[in-house]
């Protein structure tokens, strides 16, 4: 006789995959509903390709496309100190010449490639289906939350991620820039002290002494920040499991909001094994792929915390369909995000929709002029950051300032 434990498990496990079948087949037609034969007259027929030059860590590039309305979409496709992005061309063909709201044919079409593992390509279709969202939303004359079922969040926590900006990559560098973004209002900061951390086959010295210094500038940020501001760790990926796990107890005083991705996060049952074994928040996923991508975290509880990146992920719509299988599981989500304001700004219009949302992350201190890319400015408040109720991702560029620094 089967064990009634397991009869139950089984129908949780055949109703939540029902779900997330669901959740994968849901047509967008069903949001366009109430859209009009002159709305889905719209056709795209343009793309411009920006690339903001940051600093010598960072390029952000921005994909703008118009419609035969003369509305245009914004999205961002930044891949690190990339200045291009030639693979939006293909995904261009793809939709120049099409309806707007054919979102769903472009995924459809473009998906095999986009998901074939290849890191720009994956990006450069997210950036084309971001900014076909944010022109859909705009020539609807809505924001895109509307499109996703509705507001839930006004207003969002952001976490400070200091570490770009952290070129002293000392204890008092870190502590220093923990200082100054909690001065600018952050309650939350995150750092990735043991970047740089050699390879474990490395001597045992070498690698005591990194581990020791990534040790050493957490806790110079927690005595300088004292123990009311949150501090999240990002290791990426340089640890073993054991050693994963080494850490965190060492960092047990250090009261973590959380540790993420000590390990690759495709090593699901490692990533499993760390969280059962330790006692912070563990976090991860910054540059998975698709609901298929996220499934094995979600499914197997191996983290607490989901991290999708729309510029990385399959894009708005992929995004919410997997954070509604993190749902399922009781995941939650705080969107990867160490990006320029069009990236923050969609993913704030995301974030808005989702019932499991947890914090967005912010990439503090590298430009002064960083807010004033976008119109209107972008904006945080003691660390929050609201939510726009303008059509589409509620920005546009800003000209002016953006010839003064493009590539």
């Amino acid at each position: 006789m089967k064990s009634p434990i397991l009869q139950t498990r089984r129908c949780f496990i055949q109703r939540t995959s029902l779900l997330a079948g669901a959740i994968a087949s849901t047509s967008l037609n069903n949001v366009f509903g109430q859209s009009t034969i002159a709305d889905r007259n719209v056709r795209v027929n343009n793309m411009e390709v920006f690339t903001v030059s940051v600093t010598d860590r960072t390029n952000w590039i921005i994909v703008r496309l118009t419609g035969s309305n003369g509305v245009t979409g914004l999205g961002e496709g930044s891949l690190g100190r990339r200045t291009e992005l030639n693979e939006l061309n293909q995904f261009y063909r793809l939709v120049e010449g099409e309806s707007a709201f054919d979102v769903q044919q472009y995924r459809q079409r473009a998906w095999q490639l986009a998901s074939s593992g290849d890191r720009a390509l994956a990006t450069a279709f997210s950036a084309i289906e971001q900014a076909l969202w944010d022109l859909i939303a705009k020539s609807l004359q809505v924001p895109f939350y509307d499109l996703a079922g509705g507001i839930l969040h006004d207003s969002l926590p952001v976490y400070a991620n200091i570490n770009r900006a952290t070129s002293n990559r000392r204890p008092e560098g870190f502590a220093d820039n923990a200082e100054r973004a909690v001065a600018d209002g952050f309650k939350s900061i995150k750092a990735a002290p043991f970047d740089g951390f050699p390879s474990l086959d490395s001597p045992l010295q070498e690698v005591q002494a990194a581990r020791q210094l990534g040790v050493n500038c957490i806790y110079a940020m927690r005595d300088r920040v004292g123990d009311d501001i949150e501090i999240k760790i990002d290791a990426h990926s340089f640890f073993d499991t054991q050693m994963s796990i080494d850490v965190a107890h060492e960092l047990e005083a250090a009261n973590l909001s959380w540790y993420e991705e000590p390990v690759s996060p495709t090593q699901t049952e490692n990533t499993k094994t760390i969280r059962e074994a330790i006692s912070q928040v563990l976090a991860g996923g910054e540059f998975l792929f698709g609901m298929e991508g996220f499934r094995p975290l979600c499914e197997q509880r191996a983290v607490d915390i989901i991290m999708p990146d729309i510029k990385h992920c399959g894009g708005m719509w992929e995004a919410f369909k997997i954070s509604a299988l993190a749902e399922i599981f009781n995941v939650l989500v705080s969107p990867h995000n160490p990006s320029g304001p069009v990236s923050t700004a969609a993913s704030v219009a995301l974030c808005a929709a989702l019932p499991n949302f947890e914090i967005l992350e912010y990439q503090w201190g590298e430009q002064s002029w960083r807010s004033s890319l976008i119109e209107p400015v972008e904006q945080f408040v003691n660390g929050n950051i609201e939510v726009s109720d303008q059509p589409g991702f509620g920005i546009n560029l800003n000209q002016r300032v953006l010839e003064d620094h493009r590539i």
